[in-house]
């Protein structure tokens, strides 16, 4: 004959504060095992376990992969308290009454957990589990999740430092060659966290005879390791676009921004999962590969301080004071006349100039025409020059 199973009115788990979103490395887990029951129930012992494990589970074939790794094992029997106890440890519980259960645990320190994680095909997870012994009937167990976010700060020197690339490819049109597209991209730093903007400094170029259209995407990519194989799943999160590049025709991103989205932070020291992320920056070439380079991004949990932008750019000052020193003269000149040293009197442009679509740098402005018969003004007065007899124009030293 079976026996029934008695089951009690209430019987959960509850955190001392409920509000709290995430739980560190270090950190005490705290809260209560309520119970109330419809009769009168003898509870032989209440147990509490602390678990947090990483899971990998998927098919390969006909075969089950399947991998675990622990993080947080935790056990203990909680008592009531001013509740009298039989000589064996067992309470006798009543209807019409709460009883609580306390309990509390430290997690473990930084380094030895991962944070939670819910993927695919595998997961990280944390969890208080409460199981009520009683004589005669199975065990009836309860459980609450609870999140862990491992701190991540993305100010450490190697995530600060710059990282770019470059890519080219060559183009053909049935094994003929086609030209070729090739782009150079940089990034400021490596470290970013969500709802930071990626500055992107970029040049592409397409020398072939098509019209390509760059791109650039945040990409997550979760790698699975269980049973000596490995499955990777790839996903792309936020994308943005530039202008059309025709033939012969170059194109350049100067601080274009892509917001990194809400996603978790990157799980980097997990045996069997794996959340790694890039800014991937890429070329559309229609009737062939994209050209594709990819740049490693770290999501943290430790937003970006912006310490690092001014030593970054007094370091920079004091590499190129050699070529900015001409600026630092035109600074201290406080009030000089502009300089028609270089400048005779009857200059003329002896030949027309290059057309400006052949010849342009991007400083030039405007086309230039020839006009054999126009002569500079002369310099205006000022006090600060002395003019000599011989047209000839001494300037201010510079102090």
């Amino acid at each position: 004959m079976v026996a029934m199973t008695k089951r009690v009115k209430t019987f959960e788990v509850v955190f001392n504060d409920p509000t709290k979103a995430f739980y560190c490395s270090g950190d005490k887990v705290a809260g209560r095992i309520v119970v109330e029951v419809n009769e009168v129930t003898r509870v032989s012992a209440m147990k509490v376990f602390g678990v947090g494990c990483a899971k990998v589970e998927y098919a390969k074939g006909k075969q089950r992969c399947r991998e675990e790794v622990d993080y947080l094992k935790y056990e203990a029997v909680v008592h009531l308290d001013d509740q009298p106890a039989d000589t064996d440890g067992s309470v006798i519980l009543r209807p019409g009454n709460k009883y609580e259960y306390m309990f509390g645990f430290e997690l473990p320190e930084q380094g030895q957990m991962v944070s939670s994680y819910k993927g695919k095909f595998g997961f990280v997870q944390y969890y208080v589990k409460a199981v009520m012994e009683r004589p005669s009937q199975p065990p009836q167990e309860c459980r609450k999740n609870f999140e862990v976010e491992e701190p991540l700060d993305v100010n450490t020197p190697d995530l600060l430092s710059p990282t770019g690339g470059m890519k080219e490819k060559k183009v053909t049109c049935m094994f003929i060659p086609d030209g070729q597209v090739s782009l150079n991209a940089k990034i400021d730093r490596r470290g970013y966290c969500e709802g930071e903007e990626i500055s992107i400094n970029a040049k592409f170029e397409n020398t072939c005879s098509r019209i390509v259209v760059p791109k650039a995407a945040i990409i997550a990519k979760h790698t699975y390791q269980a049973n000596g194989r490995t499955k990777v799943f790839r996903q792309k999160l936020s994308s943005v676009r530039g202008n059309h590049i025709i033939s012969g025709m170059c194109d350049a991103w100067q601080g274009k921004t892509i917001r990194v989205p809400k996603i978790k932070p990157s799980i980097l020291g997990c045996n069997i999962i794996r959340v790694e992320y890039a800014l991937m920056i890429y070329v559309h070439i229609p009737g062939s590969d994209k050209l594709i380079l990819e740049l490693p991004l770290v999501i943290g949990t430790v937003p970006y301080n912006g310490l690092s932008s001014r030593t970054n750019s007094m370091s920079s000052q004091d590499g190129s004071v050699s070529n900015a020193s001409n600026s630092w003269v035109s600074l201290r000149m406080p009030s000089a006349p502009p300089s028609y040293c270089d400048v005779t009197r009857d200059v003329r442009l002896d030949q027309p100039l290059t057309p400006l679509l052949d010849d342009f740098d991007g400083d030039d402005s405007p086309i230039f025409m020839s006009t054999p018969h126009f002569t500079f003004p002369p310099p205006p007065a000022y006090s600060e020059v002395d003019e000599e007899l011989n047209g000839n124009v001494r300037m201010l030293q510079v102090c």
